[in-house]
């Protein structure tokens, strides 16, 4: 069994996908080729957005919507300390201050309640300015933006949605990338959709950001490549992974009915034995992690990892405890729920390819662990 079966998905599409590779093999344009431009038309049709930007990764699209805001020293953005360690990484990058908000601790992503707060505490403690926030959607779950834009629009923040693991999720009726000023995601192959290397874009409906943003991943391009107006970088997404991108999105919706499924199975297996996610009314989930809390959870991995079983801990530290993070004083502590989570949290495999023979074995494996020990 493993984790996340790219093997298994490519059988599925391999005839189409070796065909579209060809294509951009016989045509030679492999930076900014067709295909890319036919990708982020795709995007705009799925995500109901005005504007999508493809580029080089996930961090690249964080990356470029900061530098879009102008952000730079004595800014500060609001984010959480329970994610992947690029979503701050951008902010400090740029010279800015990640200011970190505890997380809910049913849908592990950040509190609107706790943002508001903290903001309110930042605005009269710090001589540092207050730009905007970067809530994330965790684990394929999107944060409650129709919350945290309503407390960013009162303070006068911009918005970007961390979308690197909820790409496909729907929010009240709207889907992730579309739920904030801008919003982000990755297509690094372990995610919902994921490329053959790494890839990710930018969307939003500002026609003015959304041409920043194109010059932006372009050395801060003009009217040509010698006509340069800003600062920029190379973010600019290989036409290969384009191509791939454009197969894989044919059967996108297919892998994410079947994420539900699985995890519905989860749900219905493992609710009596350990904390399993929760999911909003009104919202759908696109499952690119499948993750429980047991304060057995190292004996429940080791469990699993015997039968032949992968898990995965995300996150085992939170950012406030990186050493890269140090300066900012935050020491342990200063973040509860997101500490405590992180002792507690496993992920198990929920990817598309995974049989009902497999979803059950993962899910007596839990049980029997738990009803030992009870």
């Amino acid at each position: 069994m493993k984790f996340v079966d790219l093997n298994a998905q490519f059988r599925g599409v391999e005839s189409e996908t070796r065909s579209a590779i060809d294509r951009v093999l016989e045509h030679g344009q492999f930076i900014m080729g067709p295909e890319v431009f036919e990708l982020e038309e795709k995007l705009v049709d799925f995500t109901g957005v005005k504007h999508a930007i493809s580029c080089a990764s996930g961090t690249d699209a964080l990356l470029m919507a900061l530098m879009a805001y102008d952000v730079g020293p004595g800014d500060a953005v609001f984010t959480t300390p329970f994610t992947f360690f690029a979503t701050a990484e951008v902010i400090a990058l740029l010279g800015a201050t990640p200011v970190f908000v505890d997380i809910d601790v049913d849908t592990f992503n950040i509190d609107p309640e706790k943002l508001e707060s903290a903001i309110e505490k930042f605005k009269q403690t710090s001589e540092l300015r207050p730009r905007g926030v970067i809530p994330v959607d965790l684990f394929g779950l999107t944060a409650d933006y129709s919350r945290i834009n309503e407390i960013s629009r009162k303070h006068d923040l911009f918005v970007i949605e961390d979308a690197a693991q909820s790409f496909g999720a729907v929010c009240e009726g709207k889907r992730a990338g579309s739920l904030a000023d801008i919003g982000t995601t990755s297509f690094f192959p372990a995610k919902p959709l994921g490329a053959y290397g790494d890839g990710g874009a930018v969307f939003t409906d500002d026609d003015a950001l959304a041409g920043e943003l194109r010059s932006i991943r372009i050395h801060g391009q003009g009217t040509n490549q010698y006509d340069n107006i800003r600062l920029g970088i190379t973010g600019r997404l290989d036409t290969i992974q384009a191509a791939v991108l454009i197969c894989k999105l044919k059967i996108f919706e297919n892998e994410l009915a079947r994420r539900n499924e699985i995890a519905s199975h989860y749900q219905r297996s493992l609710s009596d034995a350990v904390k399993t996610p929760s999911v909003p009314e009104n919202y759908s989930s696109a499952w690119a992690l499948f993750s429980i809390l047991s304060d057995q959870r190292d004996t429940i991995k080791q469990t699993l990892q015997e039968a032949g079983i992968p898990s995965v801990v995300y996150y085992p530290k939170p950012l406030h405890l990186q050493p890269a993070f140090q300066p900012l004083n935050k020491g342990k502590g200063s973040f509860p729920i997101a500490e405590k989570i992180s002792e507690e949290i496993l992920s198990l495999p929920i990817h598309p390819y995974l049989t009902e023979a497999e979803v059950e074995k993962v899910s007596s494996c839990v049980v029997n662990v738990v009803g030992k020990a009870a």
